[in-house]
């Protein structure tokens, strides 16, 4: 019998990418078109109530059906999330359920690095009500569409220190952020934002890390005020890296597309090294 000296192939890992609020799949068209010249089968969803689902009301069961989906639609083999603000919250409380699929081999959270549970998200969540219904009453007065801008509400945002990106992360202090792209997105109203919030406020971002059977990477821009407990979410990772990018704010995949998908390209081949 003939021995062969070629070694099995590793499947490549898929990926699902899952955008944040008030916006779609559409976000993550650079990064799609990224993993998959390298090779990667890709997808980006539509969550409830946003894109090619906005007639569909908002729910995390919804939201993991989505994800559910996705997965079973990828070919057979390891996948990987990829997931900004309500789509970062949203992986990694997928990932930390007891039936996850055994295909998952790691997330990478953008943008969700302050825990959802508590007093600063019923405030947020109650400033948006607010808009809402501002934007509503005038619609009703005047019968002017009227920007959410227009009925702006200030909340203070703690000032942040820079930290160093922690061991597994990319060293990325020489940095240029590229101008924020502008994605053809549908843009939900901000009764949506009322809608992921409520489902948000029940859950712990730092339970779903600390239940998460597989590596996480934690990638925030460095203005980001959404950073704010980056450290105890990392800290909560059985194994996980943080990553900051200089310059870039929240929507971080946009506001600095070259370095995210650098950061990327290490996520997903630390992913794979470790199935």
């Amino acid at each position: 019998m003939k021995s062969s000296n070629q070694s099995p192939q590793v499947a490549s890992t898929s990926v699902v990418f899952v955008h944040g609020v008030r916006s779609s799949g559409a976000i993550w068209e650079n990064q799609l078109a990224h993993v998959r010249a390298a090779g990667h089968e890709a997808v980006a969803v539509d969550l409830p109530a946003h894109g090619d689902r906005r007639h569909d009301r908002f729910s995390m069961d919804g939201a993991f059906e989505t994800l559910d989906e996705a997965v079973a639609a990828l070919p057979s083999g390891p996948v990987a999330l990829v997931g900004l603000s309500l789509g970062g919250y949203t992986s990694l409380a997928w990932a930390a359920r007891p039936d996850t699929t055994d295909r998952l081999v790691g997330v990478l959270a953008a943008g969700c690095t302050s825990d959802p549970r508590g007093k600063p998200l019923r405030l947020y969540r109650d400033v948006a009500k607010s808009v809402a219904n501002a934007a509503y009453f005038t619609r009703r007065v005047t019968g002017r569409v009227v920007h959410p801008r227009e009925h702006r509400a200030r909340l203070s945002v703690p000032s942040l220190r820079p930290v160093r990106s922690a061991p597994g992360g990319a060293d990325l202090r020489q940095v240029e952020i590229a101008p924020q792209q502008t994605a053809e997105t549908y843009r939900p109203a901000w009764d949506v934002v009322t809608d992921a919030l409520t489902h948000l406020a029940g859950r712990s971002s730092i339970a779903n890390v600390r239940a998460a059977q597989v590596p996480l990477w934690f990638v925030n821009g460095a203005r980001d005020a959404m950073r704010i407990e980056e450290q105890r979410h990392l800290a909560a990772a059985r194994d996980g890296s943080l990553v900051v990018i200089p310059g870039a704010g929240h929507d971080v995949n946009m506001e600095a597309p070259s370095t995210f998908n650098r950061v990327l390209t290490r996520a997903l081949a630390d992913f794979t090294r470790r199935a």
